[in-house]
């Protein structure tokens, strides 16, 4: 039996400390003004996991949370403000912050929200209007 691979991360100063198991249910950048503000980046990394396979293995008391949408409940560090990942209860996901997770294997497989963009990227990756139709999207692919 192989056990499912697991990484590990923490926020900007390691006062929270988070694990990832097994694989994430996607990956790829974010380009939405959401994402771009909050991470102050034109854009943004991200890994969506299922609620189970991410675990804060320490500074649970550490972490704030700020919700400017019933979609996203951002969380950080209280310590040094560092990100560490977001809940998006309509999707049943957890986003762990790519960045957050340096051991990873990150391998976009997608760009949303690519028309709100300000920084084009020409990397052969689709590019998509929203997000795919099976998470609540259009699915309607924009140009590179």
């Amino acid at each position: 039996m192989n056990p499912k691979p697991s990484y590990q991360g923490s926020c900007f100063c390691g006062a929270v400390q988070i694990q990832v198991c097994g694989e994430p249910a996607a990956m790829g950048y974010c380009h939405c003004e959401s994402c771009r503000h909050w991470s102050a980046s034109p854009v943004n990394a991200f890994t969506l996991w299922a609620p189970e396979n991410v675990k804060v293995l320490k500074g649970k008391d550490q972490i704030a949370s700020y919700n400017k949408t019933a979609n996203s409940h951002r969380k950080w560090c209280k310590t040094c403000g560092g990100h560490i990942f977001s809940e998006h209860p309509g999707m049943g996901l957890v986003d762990v912050f790519a960045a957050i997770i340096p051991g990873f294997p990150f391998d976009a497989g997608v760009h949303v929200h690519y028309q709100e963009h300000r920084l084009a990227l020409k990397d052969g990756v689709t590019k998509l209007k929203d997000v795919p139709a099976e998470m609540g999207g259009s699915g309607d692919v924009v140009e590179e």
